[in-house]
């Protein structure tokens, strides 16, 4: 940062003195707290999504073209009851307008915010606009136009409950706008220059590069990072290459001051003989780097900056290439990169390799060393070996992301060695000390149960269940009987971490699980598939992590199903059903079957193999019924016989009963909870719905038939005295039913053979 002169205390007394709001990148309030509190600004103090200080019109000048952290720079200009539309349009239509704006000018109005009265923000910006037009007309007799792209002059107003708040944007576009980026768009999602700031500053970068230290970043792209590197480094201030402004219309513009500090900011640039900085950009893509050099040839500090075209991987190399040219060798320095986002962490074709690159560029640098990175993935902690010394939640433009600062120390380092079940070692970095018992416990279970699931014939099954408490994963391998005959896909399920487990250590123990399950099963990573235990905004329990459709075809007892490992929540083939399929088989003969929410029809499948006489098959998804018919055509099961019904379940039980239609073996696994638009009742919920539900089933159950009931609620209870009064008895066989796989969780399910008394 450069050194200011401070306005002595007559002048500060005689300035005046204005309320100032600087809006930044949320998680960095206390950055551009720092940053304010060196350009002399007053009464700083920090709040959400920005800081609000006091200054001089010249302070907020300086504030405009210093800040690299602030997104706008506002001055509050009043603040009003707004209750309502009609009490908003009066404070303001009273507010003094021909203060601040001209008649003959351009303006625009956003408003942000509502209230009970005040639901629309374009519709609160409209009252703000028939205020201020209506007041110019009445002072002036002509009033500003209106231009939303670029007006001379913009104002803001925040409303808050029954309180709105006036601001006029002094900085006119948004101060990221620094107006060196090249516009070609030949790099995708460049990272925004304040936010490249906010990141090197937080780091530490302005104290590195005063102390002589060198900067780098392997994944340069658009040269952002860099670029703002050198700008700190070479005390330029950030706006100085800015045309447009937004106090430059401002009726309180104060000229004299303003050109001041554009001298005063020019006086501050060091001359290239006193210039010594250790700045490396490289990229492995040539376009790349080539726009980076473009946007730091029209910041001014090409110069500054080595670019190259290299690998991540080569970063120890670069860096000592640099240097050594200048026969330096700093031993402090930081690195800052935006490495590219995965949809499917950790699993996608390409981002292991990344992280595998930037894990060996920074295995061999010297002590002293840190490492920033913004990323959404908090698996980088595990393929680095590294556990952040800081983490800042934060935004990359609308993507929720973390900035992640590591202290790249040698001896920190966590690294574990793996024996694989075919006797591979191999070396990992891991994020979590205690990821070793996990590799231990994995293969253990693996082993043994991949030797009984080879000699039942089993091919698709669990391998582990929360074996560890600290490691909260269902892990499962599916074999395919495909055109991967014989391949190996393992799918990840993660459950909810304790309450007493810290999220950001739940989230390193699971990266490391990610990394060390491929290693110790002896499987390519790109046949891993993961869901990760995630709430959405949109109310969605889990998330995939990948979301692609994946789908193979597995073998269980000679009939051969269709799953998909990418796109579900589910595969398609519940494997703790596998036992209470087999029943379904042994029961089947000369049966009419019916199978209620049928889901991709497995239990449809067995029953034709066990020389069901008919099935029909009633599931609400479309999606999954025509799974079901995929399913049943694999196996040789067509034709008129084997129906497929997309209906309402109980709905459609109903109907059914009024036909007189009877069935000898039905089976029914409904869903713990829905709420379905295309159902015709509000919603269903298993324990509040299942007596309901088995009497509808009932009804269209032969005198001798059997009901198979099944449900997945852990705290289910059935109301057996309910079922009584209706003539229904109940036996318990879930115990049967509970394969060896899923041993160590017996309430993964419950199952009932129900019939009529006797």
């Amino acid at each position: 940062m450069a050194t200011f002169k401070k306005t002595n205390d007559m002048q500060v007394n005689s300035a005046p003195q204005h309320e100032l709001y600087a809006r930044c990148p949320s998680g960095f309030e206390a950055t551009l707290v720092r940053e304010l509190k060196q350009l002399h600004c007053q009464r700083v103090r920090p709040l959400k999504g920005g800081v609000a200080f006091f200054g001089s019109t010249a302070d907020a000048y300086r504030a405009c073209l210093w800040s690299r952290v602030a997104t706008r720079i506002q001055l509050v200009l009043c603040r009003i009851d707004a209750p309502n539309a009609d009490t908003l349009y009066r404070e303001l239509v009273a507010f003094a307008w021909e203060e601040h704006v001209s008649a003959h000018t351009t303006i625009a109005i956003h408003a942000h915010g509502t209230n009970t009265q005040l639901k629309n923000s374009r519709f609160t910006a409209l009252k703000v606009k028939d205020a201020l037009v209506d007041r110019m007309r009445s002072v002036h007799g002509s009033r500003p136009d209106v231009d939303a792209r670029t007006p001379n002059l913009s104002f803001d107003l925040t409303l808050r409950e029954n309180r709105a708040t006036l601001y006029l944007n002094l900085s006119g576009p948004a101060l990221h706008m620094r107006g060196y980026r090249e516009s070609s768009g030949a790099v995708e999602a460049p990272l925004k220059e304040n936010l490249a700031a906010a990141i090197l500053l937080a780091a530490g970068w302005d104290e590195l590069a005063a102390q002589g230290g060198c900067f780098a970043d392997p994944m340069c792209g658009s040269g952002t990072f860099a670029i703002e590197a050198a700008l700190i480094a070479a005390h330029r201030a950030p706006g100085l290459l800015r045309k447009r402004w937004g106090f430059s219309a401002w009726l309180q513009h104060d000229e004299h001051a303003w050109s001041e500090l554009l001298v005063e900011a020019q006086q501050a640039l060091p001359t290239s003989d006193n210039v010594s900085l250790h700045i490396v950009a490289a990229d492995i893509d040539p376009q790349a780097v080539r726009v980076a050099q473009a946007n730091a040839q029209h910041a001014g500090v090409d110069s500054l900056i080595e670019f190259c075209v290299q690998d991540a991987s080569q970063l120890a190399e670069i860096l000592k290439r640099h240097t050594d040219e200048q026969r330096l060798s700093p031993a402090a320095g930081l690195i800052a990169c935006n490495p590219p986002y995965g949809h499917r962490l950790q699993a996608t074709a390409q981002l292991p390799e990344t992280y595998a690159s930037l894990a060996l560029g920074i295995s061999e640098l010297p002590h002293g060393w840190h490492l920033a990175v913004i990323t959404p993935d908090s698996m980088i902690d595990s393929a680095l070996g590294y556990t952040p010394s800081q983490t800042i939640a934060c935004y990359n433009g609308p993507l929720e992301t973390s900035l992640r600062i590591y202290e790249l120390e040698p001896q920190t380092r966590s690294e574990l060695l793996v024996t694989s079940l075919a006797g591979k070692t191999h070396r990992l970095a891991v994020a979590d000390t205690g990821s070793e018992q996990f590799a231990a416990r994995l293969r253990k279970v693996s082993k043994e149960r991949m030797k009984w699931a080879h000699r039942e014939g089993v091919s698709a099954y669990r391998l582990y269940d929360s074996d560890l408490p600290d490691f909260a994963l269902a892990i499962d391998l599916y074999e395919a009987c495909d055109e991967h005959d014989g391949e190996q896909f393992i799918r990840v399920a993660e459950y909810q971490a304790p309450a007493s487990v810290d999220a950001e250590r739940a989230d390193r123990r699971l990266s490391d699980a990610l990394s060390i399950i491929p290693a110790v099963l002896d499987i390519d990573r790109s046949h891993l598939f993961v869901k990760l235990r995630r709430r959405d905004k949109g109310g969605s329990q889990y998330r995939d992590a990948r979301g692609e459709s994946f789908v193979i075809h597995t073998s269980e007892a000679g009939f051969t199903f269709e799953v998909d490992l990418g796109a579900y929540l589910d595969t398609g083939l519940f494997l703790d059903h596998r036992i209470t399929r087999e029943l379904l088989a042994g029961r089947a003969s000369d049966t009419r079957f019916l199978n209620l929410f049928a889901y991709t029809g497995s239990a449809s499948v067995y029953a034709a193999g066990g020389r069901a006489a008919s099935t029909t098959t009633v599931d609400l998804s479309q999606t999954y019924l025509g799974w079901a018919e995929r399913n049943m055509e694999l196996n040789g099961f067509s034709g008129s016989k084997h129906r497929f019904v997309h209906a309402d379940v109980l709905d459609w039980l109903k109907t059914e009963a009024r036909k007189g239609t009877g069935y000898d073996l039905i089976f029914c696994d409904p869903p713990t909870f829905s709420n379905s638009k295309s159902m015709k009742s509000q919603s269903f919920e298993i324990q509040r719905d299942h007596v309901r539900l088995l009497r509808a089933a009932a009804g269209v159950l032969s005198p001798h038939g059997t009901i198979v009931f099944s449900c997945n609620k852990r705290k289910f209870k059935l109301d057996t005295d309910t079922l009584a009064e209706l003539g229904l008895q109940a036996q318990d066989i879930r115990e049967q039913t509970i394969p060896h796989d899923f041993a160590r969780t017996p309430k993964v399910h419950h199952c009932w053979l129900i019939q009529q008394c006797a």
